[in-house]
């Protein structure tokens, strides 16, 4: 097995990674640089998260048939494009357009990445080749973001885009030369694609991700003022803290695909959302210990990203032939239950003037998306075994 490809695949999810995922950490300097408020700002990751959401899943049941390579680096072109016209924004509206370029690109290109993978692999190697894509995801957040940071100290946020500009347009070069030709979805209708939306081994899946994206959001979304204020962490620690929970992030994805080769996808399913809701659980009683603390926010972190790879090998090997759609389907679903989870954690800081409670609120909605798992594993068994006796 040539790894190079997989590791150019890793490297461009870090890239559209990266672009998601930097803007909140320069969203002042944005905001300044261009005379626009915060608020009105932060809307460059909506519109980003939005065109994530709901456009992905069009563009990828589209292009279904399209070759996977051609796919690939087509949205790596319209990536480089939406790079380039975020680095010539001199205004909020050829910027906002460019976010929604970006959005778009970023999703087709995730999900056709992940798809891709486990095609250029054994089939009990594709936990471990998922998580690559996860590894590089994850790593724009421990890498990427503070990198972009410290490019808009030195010389300017738009210079960000320059060099994922740059850097992508590499990798896009050497994925021409590099990455075989891999194969569309099978012909099928577009009627028939939706179609598996009929199925509820898939409805209770994409349930299971738009609780524990939720479920995590609820606190991922607070988790700096949680922190500072209920653990108590010495702002000039924060830094480091960050920098750590995105190096475990990157190390949880990779243990997750190994986890999924040799255990399963289910049992790192269940295993990873009741280690969360465990944790979380536990987070608000501890925190006259600051040590004991920050230990329950690793062990929730590194679960968060260990996860990644389970639900999308159980999503791929429920529905092999509409693989990318549903990829794209859950991506949106996360999208959403991130969007979901960050509201349910506002309402209860308002309520109760404190972020205390907000990992509670985040272990039940673990619990909840343990419950939909069982039910989604109940059902794929019922299938498995309707499908059996119709064949004998």
């Amino acid at each position: 097995m040539n790894r190079l490809p997989i590791l150019l695949l890793a490297l461009g999810a870090f890239l559209v990674g990266t672009a998601e995922l930097v803007v909140g950490g320069v969203l002042h300097a944005m905001a300044d640089d261009l005379g626009i408020s915060i608020a009105l700002a932060g809307q460059f990751i909506t519109a980003y998260s939005l065109s994530f959401a709901l456009g992905t899943p069009i563009l990828i049941a589209v292009t279904s048939r399209l070759g996977r390579k051609s796919l690939l680096l087509g949205s790596l072109a319209i990536f480089i494009a939406g790079s380039l016209l975020s680095w010539a924004s001199t205004g909020y509206a050829v910027m906002l357009v460019s976010r929604i370029i970006l959005g778009l690109s970023a999703g087709v290109y995730t999900v056709v990445a992940v798809s891709s993978v486990t095609k250029l692999v054994p089939p009990e190697r594709m936990g471990s080749a998922i998580s690559m894509i996860a590894l590089g995801f994850g790593s724009a957040m421990a890498l990427g973001v503070p990198i972009g940071i410290a490019v808009t100290g030195w010389w300017s946020w738009q210079a960000i885009f320059a060099g994922l500009a740059a850097v992508s347009l590499a990798v896009t070069l050497l994925l021409l030369q590099l990455l075989p030709q891999i194969e569309g979805d099978a012909p099928v209708t577009f009627r028939q694609r939706f179609s598996v939306l009929g199925q509820p081994v898939i409805l209770s899946g994409l349930l299971v991700s738009l609780l524990q994206n939720g479920s995590n959001s609820v606190l991922l979304t607070y988790l700096t003022p949680y922190l500072q204020e209920v653990l108590h962490l010495n702002a000039s620690l924060l830094g480091a803290i960050m920098l750590t929970l995105g190096l475990v992030g990157m190390l949880g994805s990779r243990l997750g695909g190994i986890g999924v080769d040799r255990w399963g996808s289910v049992f790192m399913l269940i295993s990873t959302i009741a280690l969360a809701a465990v944790t979380l659980g536990l987070l608000p009683l501890v925190t006259a210990s600051l040590t004991a603390g920050l230990i329950l926010v690793v062990i929730w972190f590194s679960s968060l990203f260990m996860s990644a790879p389970a639900l999308q090998t159980y999503f791929i090997q429920q529905a092999p032939q509409s693989s990318n759609l549903v990829l794209s389907l859950n991506l949106s679903v996360i999208h959403l239950g991130l969007a979901a989870g960050a509201g349910a954690g506002g309402a209860a800081v308002s309520w109760t003037s404190t972020v205390h409670y907000n990992p509670w609120i985040g272990s039940v909605a673990a619990l909840l998306s343990l419950i939909a798992a069982f039910v989604s594993f109940s059902l794929r068994k019922s299938g498995a075994l309707a499908r059996a006796a119709a064949r004998s």
